[in-house]
């Protein structure tokens, strides 16, 4: 296991051996570099040969060869190192031709190639038996100093290419691990989140699921009873069948949703929650239980994004319940739904006994409207109206959606 530190790094990818960099930056200093050799070989001393065009092609292709540094090291340190060999047995003025090398080493060996610093230290053996009377040259006591020298100047560029390297790859270990432990931590939220869903959907199935089974079943005895009896059946009982019939769907298509948040709708189109499409069955429910409720919808239906028509509904849903709580009995009340361009008005109204002096304690069914709306960034008007009663209006903002095909929800 690798420890804090600078960690030994043994391969690096290609893709970490040459990072992408702007090619401007190795080309301007590929043009520094030659700028120097040249200038440093016109200021050196005079030696065995003048320079001529070849001493000028040599630093010139080995400096504008750092160029593409980058993308071919090794390609450029092969070429700098020929170069500056060349130069150095054609015995030309200074030690031009190192200071492309120095830089292409440093540059293989930053990019991991530390085998390749073997192949300019051969070079530089060459140069140094040169320097000493070999390959048919004249002994130089100050040219083989001067090879000495040079030679240190090579393991410094390529120690200096792997502190460089392995401060790299140290700050690459830091960024994965500090990423590594983000994705830790989401995945520890997430799961956290999971179990939570779970243990929720576990108490409702446990505790609404049972007694809302009850209240349907208990109501739909009463029903057949009564129609066996040959005795008309009461409105309430039946609106208390099919709310309860709609609460058990609703509730089961909410745990449904906690356990697999991301499931997607059946084929059939049929979506996991109520819409603007059971409307009319919410107004008749609601005028069952005694409550005169008038249904307006205007402008051109079209489809609405799955959150915007169940929140919609939900609000038309709770404000209905408040009436029937808070406004007294047979209040009147009005529902106005408005399909405006880019907007959704949601308005219900109601001549119940809310005045301004006397507004009505706001609950967490007004607080669930207005969560709904702020999420989709709309606005919600909640309060008395000046001549009675309570308002309550929304404004939904709607973003086009593509028509739906098969039957899917939405398309009505």
């Amino acid at each position: 296991m690798v420890r804090a530190g600078y960690a030994p790094v043994m391969h690096l990818r290609r893709s970490e051996r040459c990072p992408r960099r702007s090619p401007w930056r190795d080309g301007v200093l590929a043009v520094c570099v030659a700028a120097a050799a040249v200038t440093g070989a016109l200021l050196a001393p005079p030696a065995g040969t003048h320079l001529d065009q070849v001493a000028y092609l040599l630093m010139l292709t080995g400096a504008l060869a750092l160029a593409v540094r980058t993308r071919w090291p090794v390609p450029v340190l092969l070429i700098s190192t020929g170069c500056m060999l060349v130069y150095h047995l054609r015995d030309f003025p200074g030690n031009a031709g190192v200071i492309p090398l120095l830089v292409a080493l440093y540059t293989a060996v930053r990019f991991g190639h530390r085998r390749l610093a073997v192949v300019p230290a051969l070079a530089m053996v060459v140069a140094i038996v040169k320097d000493a009377g070999g390959l048919g040259g004249t002994p130089a006591d100050n040219g083989s100093r001067e090879t000495f020298l040079l030679l240190g100047w090579l393991v410094a560029a390529a120690v200096f290419g792997e502190v460089s390297r392995q401060r790299s790859a140290y700050i690459r270990q830091v960024e994965e691990r500090a990423a590594e432990a983000e994705r830790t931590r989401e995945e520890m939220a997430r799961r956290r989140a999971g179990e939570e869903r779970l243990r929720i959907a576990r108490e409702l199935h446990d505790s609404l699921t049972h007694s809302i089974s009850v209240i349907k079943v208990q109501a739909g005895v009463a029903v057949h009873l009564a129609r066996k009896r040959g005795e008309e059946v009461p409105p309430t009982l039946l609106a208390i069948q099919e709310a309860s019939g709609d609460a058990l769907r609703e509730l089961r298509a909410t745990l449904e949703v906690l356990r697999t948040p991301q499931a997607e709708e059946d084929a059939d189109g049929a979506g996991p929650a109520s819409g603007l499409d059971r409307l009319p069955q919410l107004v008749e429910r609601a005028r069952s239980t005694g409550l005169p409720v008038r249904l307006e919808i205007t402008g051109g239906r079209r489809p609405l994004p799955e959150e915007t028509d169940r929140a919609a509904y939900r609000i038309v849903q709770e404000a209905l319940t408040n009436i029937t709580r808070h406004a007294g009995p047979a209040a009147p009340a009005r529902v106005r739904v408005d399909y405006r361009p880019g907007e959704l008005a949601v308005e219900i109204e109601d001549d119940g006994r809310a005045t301004a002096d006397q507004p009505p304690v706001p609950g967490t069914g007004l607080l669930g409207m207005r969560e709904r709306v702020a999420a989709l960034g709309g606005t919600l008007d909640a309060r008395p109206r000046p001549e009675g009663g309570f308002a309550v209006r929304a404004r939904l903002p709607l973003a086009p959606v593509p028509a739906m095909t098969g039957g899917k929800r939405g398309a009505r």
